[in-house]
């Protein structure tokens, strides 16, 4: 709660992890790369003493990232509550079946599935799961969620970014399993009638980056 900035050394998952626990005490957040692809831990292992001494001396740049804050609730009793960086999803569990769910923005119908599943993404989460499922990349900049279904049975629904002032809700209707995961740490079952709430989390993540950065 009293540092001043944390430096992460590992993958794009260390980083979610640790963005997730400090994002409510307003942590500055450093990522040195010591796994695959590191999008978000832009710092190379090689390079670490420059880019960090480079911050250390006031030369940086400061990115602030947007989160989900997210509520499964069961009648009236709220059975999770946690944040997400990348993406909050309800998905099918074990068993290989569709599930049925309905979404709506702000209290309006949007539409009713029969899908695998949908992701609701951050701009920061459009380049991860969202990507692989043919969703549509969002700047960092840009103050939007993008809703990406999953194998729908259907043909008219397509992937579409909603504004990050929307409140959106996913009520499942029929399921035999199904999940709901948020960047893939928080996970619990959903059972049908469950509802499930995401709205732009109050608080934010800030990335440092070094000189030269580009997204």
């Amino acid at each position: 709660a009293q540092a001043d900035l944390a430096v992460v050394l590992g993958g794009d998952g260390s980083m979610l992890n640790a963005a997730r626990n400090l994002a409510r005490f307003k942590v500055p957040l450093i990522g040195v790369n010591q796994g695959r692809l590191g999008f978000m831990t832009d710092i190379a292992l090689s390079d670490m003493s420059e880019s960090v001494g480079a911050i250390l001396d006031g030369r940086h740049a400061i990115e602030e990232r947007a989160l989900i804050e997210a509520e499964i609730l069961r009648g009236a009793d709220s059975v999770l509550r946690t944040v997400a960086l990348n993406e909050a999803v309800v998905t099918k569990g074990s068993q290989a079946r569709l599930i049925e769910f309905k979404l709506t923005i702000d209290g309006e119908y949007v539409y009713r599935l029969r899908a695998d599943g949908v992701i609701v993404a951050t701009p920061t989460g459009s380049t991860a799961y969202a990507l692989s499922a043919q969703g549509p990349i969002l700047l960092p900049t840009v103050p939007a969620f993008a809703l990406v279904p999953l194998n729908p049975h259907v043909l008219s629904a397509r992937p579409v970014s909603v504004s990050d002032a929307s409140v959106i809700e996913i009520t499942l209707i029929h399921a035999i399993d199904a999940r709901a995961h948020f960047d893939g740490f928080a996970l619990t079952d959903m059972h049908e009638g469950d509802r499930l709430v995401l709205k732009r989390s109050a608080d934010s993540i800030r990335f440092v980056h070094p000189p030269g950065y580009s997204y």
